[in-house]
């Protein structure tokens, strides 16, 4: 079953290269990159429909007057220059702690998790598909909370939160030997972890 599990995710890149040609061209590319009004108006047409869309041109009309008026900055500029400086010490803090959170041991270690939480071997690769779900599913919500909550709160929230599983996490894989339902609460906050990772990080 896990061989054709696999090549499912190559379906969807197939059809993905197939229907690809019949796409239109982005309108904003179209105008601001190459400059054709025509083409910019009839990918519209295809995109939207017909009708008036004039606004919508006059907004990619202003878009392109923006961009020429700003300079582009190499990568050593966009680190000198000082107005940027927070915005890039903000997503340089929210990256690390993205490499940083766990998610990365969870995924690759959460056999060697669930086998220490003495499951049967065949249930562990089921177990595994379902922290993925769980992240698909979580990513899903996220979608749903981020304009009700903004995106500060969800990172603030899913990080302490994924603080204090980590920490139950360490606790019962310690304690485990000890109590017999231990385990099933480690795969719990497994699971929570993924949910916590997909809603706030």
């Amino acid at each position: 079953l896990w061989p054709w599990l696999l090549a499912s995710s190559g379906l969807s890149a197939l059809v993905q290269l197939v229907t690809l040609p019949f796409f239109p061209d982005s309108p904003s590319y179209l105008l601001i990159q190459k400059g054709n009004e025509e083409a910019c108006r009839k990918a519209i047409r295809k995109l939207w429909g017909e009708g008036d869309h004039q606004a919508e041109i006059d907004d990619i009309l202003k878009e392109r007057g923006a961009m020429a008026s700003t300079k582009t900055l190499r990568v050593l500029e966009v680190i000198k220059e000082q107005s940027l400086r927070w915005q890039l010490y903000i997503l340089m803090t929210v990256m690390t702690t993205l490499q940083l959170c766990g998610i990365n041991a969870i995924y690759f270690y959460s056999f060697e998790v669930f086998h220490t939480a003495k499951f049967e071997e065949y249930l562990i690769p089921y177990m595994s598909l379902g922290v993925g779900l769980c992240e698909c599913l979580s990513s899903i919500l996220c979608s749903t909370l981020i304009d009700r909550f903004g995106r500060k709160v969800l990172l603030w929230g899913g990080y302490t939160l994924m603080c204090s599983v980590l920490a139950l996490l360490t606790m019962t894989l310690s304690l485990q030997h000890r109590f017999f339902w231990m385990h099933y609460f480690s795969v719990i906050l497994i699971f929570l972890f993924v949910v916590f990772y997909g809603i706030g990080p």
